[in-house]
């Protein structure tokens, strides 16, 4: 019973989701642009309140620094201390 439940409550996220599932990738992209920017704004020359909290975060985002900085149209790495191009 449980297991039949899960699948229709999968099929009806599936349902429900497939027109927008664009709008909902973009929107999460946006989401993410913002959350990067303010992981490093710090090292960009904005002040960031939350800066001390978000150093943990830097090991697990530099992978992804790379992407974020082509899509806000930086062609190369605007911090010194990150080399990914």
């Amino acid at each position: 019973m449980l297991e039949h439940m899960k699948k229709l409550l999968a099929y009806y996220e599936e349902v429900i989701s497939l027109p927008h599932k664009r709008e909902i990738a973009l929107e999460l992209r946006n989401e993410d642009d913002l959350f990067f920017l303010m992981l490093y704004s710090e090292m960009l020359g904005i002040p960031n309140p939350v800066y001390y909290y978000t150093l943990e975060l830097y090991p697990y985002m530099i992978e992804q620094f790379h992407d974020w900085h082509l899509r806000m149209g930086m062609d190369k790495s605007p911090l010194s201390g990150i080399r990914c191009c």
